[in-house]
């Protein structure tokens, strides 16, 4: 795989990113320090959920980054709501990061070096650090828990709009055709990371191959918008607010929440590095308390405004609140006239046991990275998720936080998934899987 640098990174972003640096600041070193105290909108302690037993923690500071999207709501919530304090973890950052490289960069120097502790992450990077794909060398990292399920979208230029797309993007393929040799390109926010996978899938399903119709690119998300006002590319797959801001400024329109691709399907995940966990394994469960509470929090319907209110805040997303609670609350307008009222795929942070880090789910992201060339086709699945998938110490906190037992899931497993065009995915034969894909590097 193709090791992005955080300069080769910057420079795909093209021609945004000078107002992207004045609309949402700049890194002054390797950590970003645009986080970490409380939100204006919230200063109040934990509410009034009864305190999980734990014991104390061995150290009380962490250095946590996020990436200014809609489902990095769980850290910053713990953060300004004071569940990290709640449970002991007294001195906890929630750091910004300007895009997905520098969150690497930031987690292969951990706290001790600049960098961090763990981090609000896209699901395959654990594993592509874990093995070294992405990293100077192998940095074994730990997936906690799932922040989120469903929640991003495919957004397509105005250039497009006569199309209609939906889930299908046939219709692209031939105007593809039509603008050969013109550099089309189709933007998402890390190589091998799920907006990538989701673009590929959703591409590859339409009969177009992503390696040799169109460039598929990075951007960071904060990028997305300002990168499609000056036609620099042709479609882009990024989390909220971003889509919502592009149908708000009038310069596209969304084709598919990724729901309808996947419903419930698996998105951005909490991380830590593992000599952290190892070493201290009672603060890492307090930190995982206090996110899986917060993620409760978040779920429920009456404190959406708030939540709303805390993210949009200029020390998180620094975006406005219109551009974030409509879809927050499900309703999908998609810039063609066609509004869902409740969509049955809105970002979940909680319900249906949108926390519980699958590790089938994990085998997917693996097989789709084996898929476009990203992890070689002899890593086994299996073996990799088991290491770098905690759902044990998941399991543990819950416990600790008082979720019924009816609510924490008996099996690793989700069992047969079904994507929007009729394909099936058994975690227990992903190579069949992989065999039946037409379009692939594999």
């Amino acid at each position: 795989m193709t090791k992005y640098s955080r300069r080769q990174f910057i420079i795909t972003a093209g021609a945004a990113t000078a107002t992207s640096l004045l609309a949402h600041g700049c890194s002054t070193g390797p950590l970003d320090k645009s986080g970490g105290s409380k939100s204006a909108a919230s200063t109040t302690a934990a509410d009034s959920q009864p305190i999980a037993k734990l014991d104390p923690p061995e150290v009380k500071n962490a250095k946590l980054g996020f990436i200014a999207l809609t489902d990095a709501a769980p850290l910053i919530v713990a953060q300004a709501k004071g569940y990290f304090k709640k449970y002991g973890m007294d001195n906890v950052e929630v750091v910004k990061q300007a895009s997905w490289p520098v969150t690497r960069d930031n987690l292969e120097l951990g706290s001790g070096g600049g960098g961090i502790d763990g981090a609000h992450i896209l699901s395959p990077m654990p594993y592509l650090m874990t093995i070294g794909k992405i990293t100077k060398q192998p940095v074994p990292m730990y997936l906690l828990a799932r922040l989120n399920t469903n929640g991003q979208a495919i957004s397509v230029s105005n250039t497009y709009k006569d199309l209609k797309l939906t889930t299908e993007s046939k219709g692209l393929k031939e105007a593809f055709a039509k603008s050969a040799g013109k550099g089309l390109k189709a933007a998402m926010t890390f190589p091998g990371g799920t907006h990538d996978l989701w673009m590929r899938y959703w591409l590859a399903a339409g009969g177009i191959d992503p390696d040799k119709d169109i460039s598929v690119v990075p951007v960071p998300p904060a990028q997305m918008v300002a990168n499609m006002k000056v036609q620099g590319m042709e479609a882009f797959c990024v989390g909220e607010p971003w889509n919502a801001q592009l149908i708000n400024q009038q310069l596209g329109y969304t084709a598919l929440i990724t729901g309808e691709l996947w419903k419930d399907h698996p998105e951005k995940a909490l991380t830590m590095r593992k000599d952290w966990v190892d070493k201290n394994p009672k603060a890492a469960k307090a930190i995982l308390v206090a996110v899986m509470e917060a993620q409760q929090w978040c779920d429920k319907p009456e404190n959406k405004d708030e939540m709303v209110k805390i993210i949009a805040d200029r020390q998180w997303l620094k975006v406005p609140e219109k551009d974030i609670i409509e879809r927050t609350k499900g309703k999908i307008d998609y810039g063609t006239g066609r509004v869902e009222a409740n969509s049955p795929v809105m970002m979940k942070f909680w319900a249906d046991n949108a926390s519980y880090p699958y590790k089938s789910h994990d085998i997917w992201f693996i097989t789709e990275n084996k898929r476009w060339g990203y992890i070689p086709a002899d890593v086994n699945a299996k073996e990799l998720v088991d290491k770098v998938n905690r759902s044990d110490l998941w399991k543990d906190a819950a416990k600790a936080l008082g979720v019924p037992d009816a609510q924490i899931p008996t099996s690793d497993s989700r069992g047969v998934e079904t994507f929007f065009d009729g394909v099936k995915f058994d975690p227990e034969k992903p190579d069949e899987y992989l065999k039946s894909l037409k379009i692939k590097k594999a």
